[in-house]
């Protein structure tokens, strides 16, 4: 029989052809080519999640204990038609062993936590175990049964085909009148409709045999023109309204749905005769194209699937990678525990809102994901079995600190009890952690020491305003003088700036309303004593640098281009280190809590950029004539004050 090849799912489950509806007699001859077997689904395979995922619609059986389970499945066993169960049973399956390794765990936890060793535990016998898989054998039995009866069944179907084939090749030998053929002729294809499927490997040749009677038939009893236009036509209108559905299915939005409708069209289709010729070709080719794009839409989705999963396989790769890497760490203390556990729940929860990986990859990259999880969390138990005595000797140094805290809560020595406390505090928080049940108890103990004698303190500086109004006189008076000084521009020296800042100290504390004002004005006054005492230490290193021009321009040029190129040298390598320096802020602000350190190297910068122009201050004086008096001929005073770390310098260039 001629076929073109009509376009259907690749479905990889048995197809069937059922009927070939009675073409006219004229039309026997030409049997159109879209009448070829298009495969049909039986029974879809549905992939089952693995106890690891999260599939769209999670386990429906998950948390049951192993018993119910065991119930649930004998009933679906009584109740319902094996061949529908074998997703449920899948579930009820991972299920069952889920709970059972979970049921481990916990007599395993019970174990250790009654003081057995995890060498030395053993789960208890599992009888649920042997029931269930009882159950799964009569599933087994049950469904090679309802298998091998279907076997049977393709069997009797093709028999009786076979039979129905040799009446339809007696029907051209028969006496009856035309009417009688043409009734028996309907019987016959009726019969052949009703027979079922039979097996795949006997299908072509039966098609083509059944087909090969049927045009024999309709060429002996040549129906009359009229009945075979008639027959055309309704057949071209059932197979334009067929052309017109799959079009429809194009627009839908669910690609598997669209792709189980179209089998249904081309089984439909399939049954329908044949149609007139000059409508046969433009009529197929129209069915066709709505078929061709609707199975590339399916191809593309599950193609689109293939590609999902590889990247989900590469992002579970990942996470294995990094639990590994946990596993694997030498952690050392409570606070790298936390930390570390912190992250290993934080990466499963990312893990379970990953969909599948490959399905030959899924299983195995579960696996190494479970077990690197099972080697941190055994590490984690070792861990903290041996620290057991440390939590012990932690809590007995604290206990100590909570006795000298008690020892000094009623002292009057202010200033000196304060530091003790605050030392005992430091202390405090370098010990590590005791365990939970003393814990809160004995820090309520410390901390009611301590706030004892900062309550007392308290209650004794309270009465102290008038005497913090008055050193705030005392500092507005200073900060008067400081800023007269710094108006002056003249006479700054280092000793007199620290001689201001001792006064400042031993006036004493201010109201706190006011403390940050003053503060920052104080901050602000000495800052620019600072610059200005800078700018005159910058100075002063030109003028000897000048100096030092003068002497090395007596011994000759060479010697003074040593120098230049020396300096110029030193501008490459502070250049150099800016260049890193701005690379690594480019690091940082990517890096939370970061903004201290940033601002360290943004003003390492500064001074290293303001060191470059002092030596760039060098080169001119290098590379202007000295006059007869020791001094350049275009002197000025340089533009900014010299840096602290510039000054340090000084000895090292001269």
């Amino acid at each position: 029989m001629e076929s073109q090849g009509l376009p259907s799912a690749q479905n990889p489950v048995e197809a069937q052809s059922e009927q070939f509806d009675t073409p006219a007699p004229q039309e026997a001859a030409a049997i159109a080519p879209e009448e070829t077997e298009v495969e049909t689904t039986q029974e879809t395979t549905v992939p089952m999640a693995t106890e690891n995922e999260t599939p769209a619609a999670a386990n429906p059986y998950a948390g049951k204990t192993q018993e119910e389970l065991i119930a649930l499945l004998a009933e679906m066993l009584e109740k319902r038609p094996v061949q529908q169960l074998r997703g449920d049973v899948e579930a009820v399956k991972i299920a069952f062993y889920k709970a059972g390794r979970a049921e481990i765990e916990a007599q395993r936890t019970a174990f250790i936590e009654n003081g057995g060793a995890a060498e030395d535990f053993k789960p208890a016998e599992n009888e649920n175990e042997a029931k269930f898989k009882e159950s799964l054998v009569r599933y087994r039995e049950k469904r090679d049964a309802f298998v091998n009866q279907a076997e049977e069944e393709k069997e009797r179907a093709y028999a009786t085909k076979l039979r129905i084939i040799e009446e339809l090749k007696e029907l051209v030998n028969g006496n009856e009148t035309l009417g009688q053929t043409f009734n028996a002729f309907r019987e016959l294809q009726q019969r052949w409709k009703e027979a079922g499927l039979v097996p795949q490997e006997k299908l072509k040749d039966l098609w083509e045999t059944y087909h090969h009677h049927v045009e024999n038939f309709y060429n002996y009893i040549k129906i009359n023109k009229e009945l075979r236009d008639l027959d055309l036509k309704k057949n071209y209108e059932a197979k334009t309204e067929l052309a017109e559905e799959a079009e429809k299915l194009m627009l839908e939005p669910s690609v598997t749905e669209a792709f189980h409708k179209l089998q249904k069209l081309h089984d439909q289709w399939r049954e329908i005769g044949p149609v007139a010729a000059e409508f046969k070709e433009a009529l197929w080719d129209r069915f066709k194209e709505a078929s061709r794009q609707i199975n590339k839409r399916h191809q593309d989705y599950f193609e689109g699937i293939k590609e999902e999963q590889k990247q989900n396989l590469a992002l579970k790769t990942e996470l294995c990678e990094k639990v590994e890497e946990l596993a694997a760490g030498a952690l050392t203390s409570h606070k790298e525990w936390n930390a570390a556990s912190e992250r290993v729940i934080e990466i499963q929860k990312v893990w379970k809102t990953i969909g599948f990986a490959p399905k030959k990859d899924n299983t195995k990259i579960y696996e190494r994901f479970r077990a690197a999880c099972d080697r941190f969390f055994e590490a984690k138990r070792t861990f903290y079995q041996g620290m057991k005595s440390e939590i012990a000797d932690n809590l007995q140094a604290k206990l100590d600190l909570c006795v000298q805290a008690e020892a000094l809560q009623e002292s009057e020595d202010w200033k000196a009890t304060t530091d003790a406390l605050i030392a005992l505090q430091k202390k405090w928080k370098e010990i590590g952690a005791t365990s939970r049940k003393h814990s809160e108890q004995v820090w309520k103990r410390f901390r009611t020491a301590s706030d004892r004698f900062f309550a007392r303190k308290a209650e004794h500086f309270g009465n102290q305003d008038s005497q913090y109004a008055e050193n705030l006189t005392q500092k507005q008076s200073l900060l008067d003088e400081m800023r007269a000084r710094l108006q002056e521009k003249a006479g700054i020296t280092f000793d007199a700036i620290k001689e201001y800042q001792r006064k400042w100290a031993e006036i004493g504390f201010v109201p706190i309303k006011k403390k940050e004002a003053i503060q920052a004005e104080y901050r602000k006054i000495v800052d620019g004593l600072f610059d200005l005492l800078r700018g005159e230490e910058r100075e002063r290193h030109l003028r000897n640098f000048r100096d030092k021009v003068a002497k090395i321009q007596e011994e000759g040029s060479r010697k003074l281009g040593q120098e230049r190129d020396r300096i110029y040298a030193k501008i490459r390598q502070i250049e150099a280190d800016i260049q890193l320096w701005e690379n690594n802020i480019g690091f940082f602000s990517k890096s939370k809590n970061a903004e201290g350190l940033v601002k360290e190297v943004e003003s390492k910068i500064a001074r290293a950029k303001a060191q470059i122009a002092t030596m760039l201050e060098k080169i001119k004086l290098i590379d202007r004539p000295v006059q007869q008096n020791g001094t350049t001929g275009d002197e000025e005073t340089p533009a900014e004050a010299m840096t602290p770390e510039e000054a340090d310098m000084k000895g090292q260039e001269e």
